[in-house]
């Protein structure tokens, strides 16, 4: 059910629970060799309104006047809520051995036996707060799974497959939103490729106002594009018990830098830099994307 809840969030008091970073999520599961990904039935639909406060949420339909029970989608408190009761919930776990991005839990072990009991152990914390999981989109004690759009096995992240199909089939774009919707999907991957932004900076200069002309500049950067993700690069994930590398580079209207071990890419990094910063020396230019990898 769809409801149209512009009215209330309006003049709702907003709270604000911090929501994680994917990444910062992925860069705990270095070491990990056994994985199991629970995903919780309605999420939202299994958070109860606090009595009394239900008639906020009415609505009206041509069957009469009703109101939620349940936190629905759409409320403007919603995903903050419900982030912060998952954090509550599995904060004994959280950067053990459990992963979570609202619904979507992530439960990693080095061992198949320890894999066992960390299973049994979030499990009963789900049982105890009366959270339900779907299992027929649960997957368990496997070698290699997609989760929030990666492929993570035994040390490394790769793109999803699904998603490596669609941008190898992406047909040339022909208005803005149709850029916007590729520079969005290329630009999840962004950490997979070297100098992602100088690639993309003609697609991008689409989005201008006004600037929506496809040339032959712009078809060659969209295909370049297409032709690194479509390589399915492969990164490792951070073993933070063992020295890091940074190495960075700067090309006059951009910088780039890339994070590595034992000469592995680890994640890459690239900035256009503004009309001013372009006036910088060379070295100005390489020390500001060392500073910038660096934050």
């Amino acid at each position: 059910m769809c409801v149209d809840s512009r009215a209330i969030n309006r003049i709702v008091v907003k709270y604000r629970f911090p929501i994680p970073r994917i990444n910062d999520l992925l860069d705990q599961l270095g070491g990990a060799l056994i994985f199991s990904k629970i995903d919780l039935r309605s999420g939202y639909l299994q958070i109860r309104i606090r009595p009394g406060d239900e008639w906020k949420t009415a609505f009206k339909t041509n069957e009469g006047l009703f109101k939620w029970l349940v936190m629905p989608f759409g409320l403007s408190n919603a995903p903050s809520t419900f982030m912060r009761l998952m954090n509550q919930v599995l904060h004994p776990f959280l950067n053990k051995f459990v992963i979570v991005y609202f619904d979507d839990i992530l439960d990693f072990s080095r061992t198949l036996d320890e894999h066992h009991l960390h299973l049994q152990q979030l499990f009963e914390a789900l049982a105890k707060n009366e959270l339900y999981i779907n299992l027929k989109k649960c997957i368990f004690c496997v070698e290699e799974i997609a989760f929030l759009g990666f492929i993570i096995r035994k040390n490394h992240i790769l793109m999803d497959e699904k998603k490596v199909e669609a941008i190898k089939n992406w047909p040339i774009p022909t208005s803005v939103k149709e850029v916007q919707a590729f520079v969005g999907l290329a630009s999840f991957y962004r950490k997979f490729i070297h100098n992602f932004i100088t690639i993309a900076a003609p697609i991008m200069d689409c989005l201008k106002k006004g600037s929506f002309l496809w040339g032959n500049k712009r078809q060659d950067s969209f295909e370049l594009l297409k032709e690194k993700l479509s390589n399915n690069p492969i990164l490792e994930l951070p073993d933070f018990s063992q020295p890091f590398e940074v190495a960075v580079d700067a090309c006059g209207t951009g910088i780039g830098s890339f994070l590595s071990q034992t000469g592995h890419p680890i994640e890459f990094f690239s900035e256009k830099l503004c009309p001013s910063r372009q006036t910088w020396s060379t070295y100005e230019q390489e020390m500001y994307a060392l500073v910038r990898a660096l934050k």
